[in-house]
């Protein structure tokens, strides 16, 4: 169903793609649009579980196309180190692919978006981070992308460093 990487030997293993999309800050999420054309649209996220996590608004372009198609594939580009003199990037980034699903159970909303408001604000303590949730809790859209496939690439030349 998936396509196998073309290029094997620059192939991350499993682990390396779990690492990458733990520490990832952002990444580009790509639905099926209007008209079918593709719309992609960069957001904060967390991973969690084989799960990639990220809130949004209860309307719009990413709710209208989710509801058209519940297919999804997730990018995070993790190094993009730019090498002028060899004409490239010495680059590391992620591909998912899955299932999107809007979150209705107000148990799972929650863990979901305390998951991600401890990523993003750390330092805060559980009563700061209910605070904040609480604010934004009535407009609050969850969203729970189920990852079926999932690829992990880097240049050969960080291939070759390893080596």
């Amino acid at each position: 169903m998936f396509r196998e990487m073309r290029r094997k030997k620059q192939l991350l293993s499993l682990e390396e793609s779990i690492e990458i999309l733990g520490r990832g800050t952002s990444g580009v999420l790509a639905l099926l649009g209007d008209d079918d054309y593709p719309y992609a649209v960069p957001l904060s996220y967390v991973y969690y579980d084989s799960k990639i996590y990220f809130h949004g608004a209860q309307s719009g372009h990413k709710m209208d196309a989710l509801k058209k198609c519940e297919k999804a594939s997730f990018c995070i580009i993790d190094r993009d180190y730019i090498v002028p003199e060899e004409y490239t990037t010495y680059f590391r980034s992620v591909i998912a692919f899955g299932k999107v699903r809007v979150l209705e159970n107000e148990n799972e909303k929650r863990n979901a978006i305390e998951k991600l408001a401890i990523k993003y604000a750390p330092d805060d303590n559980a009563n700061g981070r209910q605070q904040a949730i609480d604010r934004e809790w009535k407009p609050l859209c969850m969203f729970e992308l189920s990852i079926e496939h999932m690829t992990g690439k880097e240049a050969i030349e960080l291939v070759k460093m390893k080596q």
